[in-house]
């Protein structure tokens, strides 16, 4: 029998003083969801979802760079010894980054700015590809560059080498502060072996994060932008084998400091769960690490978990992240 598996990802939060001092996920109306009472327990959250899902499929933390599992997960090449760059909207001060996530007022003009700077690398041969927002990863032939600062915490600005840095700078002028900042660069190499408990998965994001993770470990991807649209394929493709779908938008509007869009996006999953998931008999629902709706920041703490069918899981106990999937899957 095929087992869905649903990231809400960063669904975890502070307490809002205007929810009376409640959660997004304890405020939110989810019946179908909440409904799920086979097995109940907690895991070890991580403060980055690449971290806990190569944990949570293979066991352990992951070997590649954010950014070259975000060009696996958008379809890019990445051999012949190529660095992947994520490109990440940000104001640029003179001495900090501070990173930019209600971007729907310029990241259209974002993106043309950065494309049409990129003959500043044009010696790297620059690949690109947008995505989120205005987000992007970036692929040249040319070496990474280390110790970069990453978001979501705003941090001191990096000094960023040779024609790299003067695409980073030429789209700041060009946007009067904006730009789209580089981090978490890297290379590609060997990826660990998933669970042998899992396979025949399609995975299901509008996150190249997430799918590159899975293309890594030999699953099948499928890029959806809407979240509506998520859905309908992934019960489809639950006929025919094991499915993840993640759920990405609900941690987008913790960094947008939005708690009244989360618990609207919490709710919206629910129902679209009962609508197409009515008669699944094994689903799982997990967390990543919890999203402030107050700062914005990620927050690397113990989140629950809850699966419709019964496991050796005692309720409420807490389950390292790199042993939760042989457990949740044990006949």
């Amino acid at each position: 029998m095929n087992t869905l598996l649903v990231l809400l990802d960063g669904a975890k939060d502070h307490p809002i003083p205007e929810f009376g001092g409640l959660e997004p996920l304890e405020k939110a109306e989810m019946p179908f969801i909440r409904s799920a009472d086979g097995t109940a327990g907690e895991t070890t959250g991580r403060g980055y979802t690449h971290l806990f899902l190569n944990e949570f499929f293979t066991g352990k933390p992951p070997v590649l760079e954010r950014a070259v599992l975000e060009a696996l997960g958008l379809g890019m090449d990445m051999g012949g010894g190529r660095t992947a760059f994520r490109l990440s909207p940000a104001y640029l001060g003179d001495e900090t980054v501070r990173w930019a996530y209600d971007t729907s007022s310029f990241y259209e003009e974002l993106q043309h700015t950065v494309s049409d700077c990129l003959h500043i690398v044009e010696e790297y041969d620059p690949r690109i590809e947008f995505f989120i927002s205005g987000r992007a990863i970036l692929t040249m032939d040319c070496d990474p560059v280390p110790g970069l600062p990453a978001p979501p915490v705003d941090a001191p600005r990096a000094d960023i080498p040779g024609p790299l840095g003067g695409l980073v700078e030429e789209v700041c002028r060009r946007m009067g502060g904006i730009t789209d900042y580089p981090w978490g660069c890297g290379r590609f190499t060997e990826q660990y072996t998933p669970f042998s408990c899992l396979d025949n998965l399609t995975a299901f994001s509008d996150s190249p994060t997430s799918l590159g993770i899975c293309a890594s470990l030999g699953y099948d991807i499928r890029m959806i932008r809407d979240f509506d649209d998520r859905f309908a394929p992934a019960r489809e493709a639950l006929e025919k084998g094991n499915v993840f779908l993640h759920l990405d938008e609900i941690d987008e509007y913790s960094h947008m400091r939005d708690p009244e869009k989360k618990v609207a996006i919490l709710e919206r999953a629910d129902r679209l769960m009962e609508k197409h998931f009515s008669d699944a008999e094994r689903i799982v629902y997990f967390i990543d690490h919890g999203t402030s709706s107050i700062t914005g920041e990620h927050l690397p703490i113990n989140t629950p978990f809850r699966a419709t069918y019964r496991t050796d899981i005692r309720r409420g106990e807490l389950v390292s992240v790199g042993d939760l999937l042989p457990r949740l899957m044990s006949p």
